[in-house]
Formats: C-alpha cells, structure tokens, sequence
C-alpha cells in the first residue's frame, strides 16, 4: 500500500521530531571515532619524525575536540563540561602507564611478539584494552553514551566487546581476542589473561537487574583459553587458576584450581594401503 502524500508528510514529520530528539542527546559516531584515534596516536605515535615540539599543540587540540563533543549534546548547566575535560586529561598519564604495562604483558605471555612496541602497532587486543581503558574512564566521569560509542567501534574493529563499566586491573592481555565478550559489571583482577572466544556474561537477561552485579569476578594471575563461558554476578573465579578451553561454568572456583573439560576425544585411523614401488639400483 503506498502512502497518500499527507500521510508521507506526517511521517516525515515525525522522523525529523524523534531524530531531532535523538540528535540532540547523542555524540556524533565520526567525531568520537575521531578524537579517539588522535588521542592514540598521541600517546603511541606511528611517526618516528614526529617531533616533539608538536605534542603539546596535539594534546590541546585533542582537549577541544573533547570538550566540543560534550558540549554537542550535554547540558553545561547540568555537566560542568571544563572541569570533566580536566579530570579526564589529568589521569591520562595513568592511562598511558597502564597501558605500557598490558603492553609489556601481552610481549612477555607471546612467543611469537618481538617486540613491545609491535603489540603496540599491530595486535588487536591491545587496540581493544586501550580504547577501554580511555572509555572506562570516560564513564568513571559519569559521561553518558561517548563511552559505549568507543567501545562498540573497538568491538566492530577487534572483535572484542569490553563494556566500559567493566573493572579490569593492570596489567592485563588478550591473545588473539575475536570473539570476546566482557560484561558490565565483570570485575578482573591484575594479570589475567584471557583467549579468544571467552564470555564473562550474565546468568539471565533481565532489564530488571540492570543495577544488580550480573556478571563474573576474576581474581589475580588467572589465565582463561579459548571459548570458555563463565556467567553469574556470584561467580568468582579464585586467584592463580587456570581455566581450560571450552570450559561452562556458572558456580564459583576456588584459588589454585585448574578447571578442564572432560569430554573425550576418540580418533580412529584406517589403516591405508601402501603402494610399494620398486627401486632400481644400478
């Protein structure tokens, strides 16, 4: 059925209205995405030229860009803009410390790393915790939805889905990463180390328990392979465990425990003829 033209109008009359809406209380995608990539390269610039007499013009540059954005959709009689600005900028040498010490960790756990600086440039999973470690704080400042715009762009990139409200202690690694899933109220403690596949989600879906602790604790020094699923606000996986691949787990481990999946694997080789050819010798 085709629209008569007074019913077009009215609808396009209220897509302008919700958008409009919409508009107004939302960051825009591609100056978000921008600034984050200034902002990294700022802090780990791929130009050996660069010189140092730019960085301070970049940072103030990357400050405004900041500031421009709130301003775009928050309230300054509500959010007192500036001052956020300066609180985020003001840790941002702990970022940057923080994220130094993930990369030394992913080098230290990866045979096939040579260098720190080429986990740096190239590996994924750190792209992933340094866009989270800048949204984390994003959101520690109270800002609204900026944060879950940078996460989601380094999920679309990575494959890594970190919620930024998630609480993940320094240093930390991911190998490899597609496929990971971090939720909201995780909570990983300092040198944990997780493999491509794992989920850290909730034991239910309930709008109801937005405010509830849904999801996993991981303490210190545990190491978690590839596709392992782990959910449930109560689950607490103890210190220096390792959990093993494809391993479910919806109940609590205690410190020290290695955690593997039983299921039993049979191989069956037929036996194949062999062809004998025979060799002249002169």
């Amino acid at each position: 059925m085709i629209m008569s033209s007074r019913t077009t109008k009215d609808f396009i009359s209220l897509l302008h209205k919700t958008h409009k809406a919409e508009w107004e209380a939302t960051p825009s995608n591609q100056q978000a995405i921008v600034w984050l990539s200034d902002l990294i390269e700022f802090l780990f610039p791929d130009n050996h030229l660069n010189k140092l007499s730019t960085y301070e013009g970049r940072l103030k540059k990357n400050q405004i860009d900041l500031e421009n954005i709130l301003l775009s959709y928050l309230d300054p009689a509500v959010v007192n803009i500036e001052g956020t600005v300066a609180d985020f900028y003001g840790t941002l040498e702990t970022i940057y410390n923080d994220l130094r010490q993930d990369a030394a960790k992913i080098y230290e756990n990866d045979p096939a790393a040579t260098s720190v600086h080429e986990v740096i440039v190239s590996y994924p999973g750190f792209y992933a915790i340094a866009v989270y470690r800048i949204a984390n704080r994003l959101s520690q400042l109270q800002i609204p939805i900026l944060p879950r715009i940078l996460s989601e762009h380094a999920h679309g990139k990575t494959g890594v889905d970190i919620h930024p409200n998630a609480v993940i202690g320094v240093p930390f690694v991911i190998d490899h990463g597609t496929g990971i899933v971090i939720g909201a109220t995780s909570i990983i403690g300092r040198n944990v180390c997780i493999y491509q596949g794992v989920t850290l989600g909730a034991s239910q879906v309930n709008k109801e328990l937005s405010l509830v602790k849904r999801h996993p604790t991981v303490e210190d020094n545990v190491t978690i392979y590839a596709r392992s699923t782990i959910l449930g606000g109560r689950t607490v996986i103890g210190h220096n465990s390792i959990i093993g691949g494809s391993v479910f787990l919806t109940k609590s481990v205690e410190p020290y425990s290695n955690v593997f999946n039983t299921h039993q694997l049979r191989i069956d080789v037929k036996a194949q003829a062999v062809e004998l050819v025979p060799v002249k010798v002169d």
